[in-house]
């Protein structure tokens, strides 16, 4: 696993907010851990035609992948255009996790609550039969821990019409913003509320399709109590979750660390 530092390149240092930042290579990996979707930028098209375009797409993280930095992988239809474009291009992957909305004294102060990521770096198209069946994993996994284990070996006609592509980690950037607006001092003096509401990503209970047979798979369960657990569980959603109350707080640590102890989230 790199020990690189965050924002290594010119075009991946944050110019604008440098209070945002994050310098930590560890917060990148568990905002990755965090979320659930990426978007991936590509130009596609030649000459006059050529365009951008952003796609939503699921992912899996090798933070000790065989790219630079680590490996995140993509996959797609071979019969996606964008996707054979993007193999031996540069590519542009964010992730962004909204944790709050931010109402300020002034429009100008109203802002929102995120962890954000920039990835930059030149798409690998995974051929290796063997790292290829890997990352699907991995994309299997970072939806539902441990569930690729349960299924079906994929069918030849199933490997042969998906492609993976592998993005290096090495050449990233992170910002977060965390708390209240940062009003103006006069706006302040004159009165008025200001605050943030808190989000979060909530899970349900597993739905069973119509052809469902038997209870409720173990790592399908898991995973609906780890995510709910897991977001409540982090140091600013714990402290909404608290009521700000210092008894409720303390309540609501035991809580997370029961949680965490019973194998069911809580921060990485």
């Amino acid at each position: 696993m790199t020990t690189l530092p965050l924002s290594p390149t010119a075009r991946t240092t944050v110019t604008r907010g440098r209070n945002r930042a994050v310098a930590d290579r560890a917060a990148l990996h568990e905002l990755l851990a965090d979320a659930l979707v990426a978007h991936l930028g590509v130009v596609v098209g030649e000459g006059a035609e050529a365009h951008p375009l952003v796609l939503p797409t699921a992912f899996g993280v090798d933070p000790a992948g065989p790219d630079d930095g680590g490996s995140l992988y993509v996959h797609g239809s071979v019969a996606a255009g964008w996707l054979r474009h993007a193999g031996g291009a540069t590519v542009c992957v964010t992730v962004t996790e909204l944790d709050g909305l931010v109402a300020g004294r002034s429009a100008f102060h109203h802002s929102m609550n995120y962890r954000s990521a920039v990835v930059i770096g030149t798409a690998r198209l995974v051929d290796d039969p063997d790292e290829r069946g890997r990352a699907l994993d991995l994309i299997v996994d970072h939806m539902i821990p441990g569930r690729s284990a349960t299924l079906r070996a994929s069918t030849r006609k199933e490997l042969a019409a998906t492609a993976v592509l592998a993005v290096p980690l090495a050449e990233a950037s992170m910002k977060a913003r965390a708390g209240g607006p940062g009003d103006e001092p006069e706006d302040v003096a004159a009165g008025g509320w200001g605050g943030h509401i808190p989000l979060s990503r909530v899970a349900g209970d597993p739905v069973p399709d119509a052809d469902a047979v038997g209870a409720v798979p173990p790592d399908v369960a898991r995973r609906s109590r780890r995510a709910a657990v897991r977001l409540r569980c982090r140091p600013g959603a714990r402290r909404s979750w608290s009521r700000g109350s210092r008894s409720s707080s303390t309540a609501a640590a035991r809580r997370c660390s029961r949680a965490r102890r019973r194998g069911r989230g809580g921060p990485a």
